[in-house]
């Protein structure tokens, strides 16, 4: 396998190639094949950017169709059919079923675009500069978003400048189970000594995904929303990682029956892997001036073209949803099986998720680290997160078919046990 040239040139800030130290060649669904032949199940999907699968038939064809038309691909922010296809489906199969009402704005390819978008309106529409946040969320690591992001990693390497603008709050069950986080932020809220100045927005991950798979309860979801709601303060759910179907529904907030006043989404948007990201806005928030917020690859048009074969294949109805979440049952099952089995053999462990996705808290990176290792020398592709990558992360394609979602459980279970033995 030739990687000398890649090794040489690429910079040392990459990452998934030393874990996955291959050349990939070939990817179907949820397998991946590199330049022997060497097939490899994949639960990593571009770190849940390929929600579809690898090369998903139905929004390659429409790409292929489009292309064949000689369609715009790019076209900054003028108006496309494109354009025009992606805003009209997005609106009769995603909004009007589920009774909500937004503005979309295209900031430019990347999550990371996308919240320096939805808190720099936040900031706009309130005229107030702080934005809360919460411990172990990630949110980009662009400077804006990079200020609300916690994982210390991240926030070191901007040589020295310090972030701003932002307030970390702990997240659910982050002081321990029986203690509602949230009655500290009203505490703050309320006491005009507390040093929090009064928030444009707060900006939550629902599940977090670099963070370590960490669950907001869905009740603390809806106190949080009134406590918005009752200070005048925005809502924005950062759905980047944990939507487009990752937990069972579209957007993971539903699970909570709340509605953001701004939602920011990228990831499996395009279906496709490719780059696209919006921003949703209650429609009075839309304060921005022509082009005070901008970017050159705002209208990438392929990647509306697959978004949109995207919601027609998988959103009309409830079906794929429905599946989802059995998918998702059977990797809790397996995980809390794993996690007893870890604690049994004296490395404590829990199962934590929502949907498909979810993890395995083994407290430990190195042991995390030889369970993944291990999966990767047996053909599964999978991942760590948490503050020190303690936790082992299924992120595998929602349309992973029953027998490779079971031979890759198959495969974690053999590893699982083998670090245990140890």
């Amino acid at each position: 396998m030739q990687t000398q040239t890649l090794e040489r040139m690429e910079s040392n800030v990459r990452t998934y190639s030393r874990s996955f130290p291959v050349v990939f060649t070939k990817a179907q669904n949820a397998r991946l094949t590199d330049e022997n032949g060497r097939e490899y199940i994949d639960f990593l999907a571009g770190a849940g950017t390929l929600n579809y699968g690898h090369n998903n038939p139905h929004m390659k064809q429409a790409m292929i169709d489009y292309l064949s038309t000689d369609g715009v691909v790019h076209g900054l922010d003028m108006w496309t059919n494109a354009k025009r296809d992606y805003l009209e489906t997005l609106e009769e199969v995603i909004f009007k079923p589920r009774g909500l009402d937004y503005k979309v704005h295209l900031p430019g390819p990347t999550g990371t675009n996308a919240v320096e978008a939805a808190i720099r309106l936040a900031r706009v529409a309130k005229g107030r500069h702080n934005i809360v946040t919460f411990t172990n969320g990630f949110h980009g690591v662009t400077m804006g978003a990079l200020a609300t992001t916690g994982n210390r990693k991240f926030r070191e390497a901007t040589g020295g400048i310090p972030t701003q603008g932002a307030s970390f709050l702990p997240y659910d069950g982050y002081m321990g189970e029986h203690t509602d986080t949230l009655d500290y932020f009203e505490k703050l809220l309320s006491d005009k000594s507390g040093g929090l100045d009064i928030p444009a927005g707060v900006i939550i991950e629902t599940v977090q995904g670099e963070g370590g798979i960490n669950v907001a309860g869905l009740e603390w979801l809806k106190r949080l929303e009134g406590i918005c709601r009752a200070h005048d303060i925005l809502l924005i759910i950062d759905d980047i990682q944990a939507g487009c179907g990752r937990t069972g529904k579209f957007f993971s907030f539903e699970h909570a029956g709340i509605t953001p006043d701004i939602i920011t989404n990228s990831k499996s948007l395009s279906g496709f892997g490719l780059p696209f990201a919006h921003v949703l806005m209650r429609p009075e928030l839309d304060k921005w001036k022509p082009g005070q917020y901008n970017g050159t690859f705002r209208g990438f048009s392929l990647a509306m073209v697959t978004a949109t074969a995207a919601l027609k294949k998988y959103w009309t109805n409830d079906t794929f949803e429905r599946d989802v979440q059995r998918k998702g049952r059977i990797v809790e099952e397996r995980f809390q099986k794993l996690a007893a089995l870890l604690t049994e053999h004296g490395m404590p462990a829990t199962e934590r998720g929502r949907g498909l996705m979810r993890g395995i808290d083994v407290v430990s990176g190195d042991i995390a680290d030889k369970i993944t290792s291990k999966a990767f020398e047996h053909g599964l592709v999978i991942e760590t997160s948490g503050q020190d990558g303690e936790v082992v992360k299924c992120l595998c394609p929602l349309t992973i078919s029953d027998d490779d979602l079971l031979e890759g459980l198959d495969i974690l279970e053999m590893c699982v046990k083998a670090v245990a033995s140890e």
